[in-house]
């Protein structure tokens, strides 16, 4: 066993297992799909190949919009696999693969909260269920905001969502005390908290 000298610093690596077959499960015109892959662990000659399901996911972002007065625009929105409505942040897919993450930020404020921003600030990117889901979010602080048209028409959740502003202290006790549950939400504020924004 290597000592803590002879270690290199912690950091998740790439890697890819081979694959011997993969199966649809459900896939059609929207963004995600579900697949099983029969993989195999390198070197193990004497192993069964064996299954794993992947949900397919082109990837999102997440939005922390402050104002000058350390105040989030926060989203409450029904979401059914959940049954809750949920205290969120502005986010959304990254839709095509040559998407910037900063550029789908911007695109989602202005949607789904009418604000611009002047500054923006890469928080992290996360796996946020690697085991099942090939999602990877990016996560981003937004300051110096303005108003500007939506230029987008809400459908089914998004037309019940409600927006509403938010003491990032409070936001931050509420992440803390439990009263808030979305995974994204309390990566952010507390990342958000770890590097000083508020």
């Amino acid at each position: 066993m290597a000592s803590p000298e002879d270690r290199a610093p912690i950091s998740d690596q790439s890697e890819s297992w081979p694959v011997v077959s993969t199966r649809d499960l459900h896939r059609d015109g929207w963004v995600m799909a579900l697949r099983r892959d029969e993989i195999s662990r390198p070197g193990a000659v004497d192993e069964e190949p064996f299954g794993r399901l992947v949900l397919e996911h082109p990837g999102a972002v997440v939005v922390l919009a402050l104002d000058e007065q350390d105040r989030a625009l926060c989203l409450l929105q029904y979401r059914h696999p959940g049954q809750h409505r949920f205290v969120e942040l502005p986010a959304g897919l990254i839709d095509g693969e040559d998407e910037e993450p900063v550029d789908v930020a911007r695109r989602e404020l202005r949607e789904e909260a009418g604000l611009e921003a002047v500054g923006w600030e890469h928080l992290a990117s996360a796996y946020s269920s690697p085991g099942i889901s090939s999602e990877l979010i990016h996560y981003f602080v937004a300051r110096d905001l303005s108003e500007v048209d939506r230029d987008f028409t809400p459908h089914h959740e998004e037309a019940d969502m409600e927006a509403r502003w938010v003491a990032f202290d409070e936001l931050h006790a509420a992440v803390l005390d439990g009263r808030i549950s979305d995974g994204p939400m309390i990566l952010t504020v507390l990342m958000a908290r770890a590097r000083g924004h508020a």
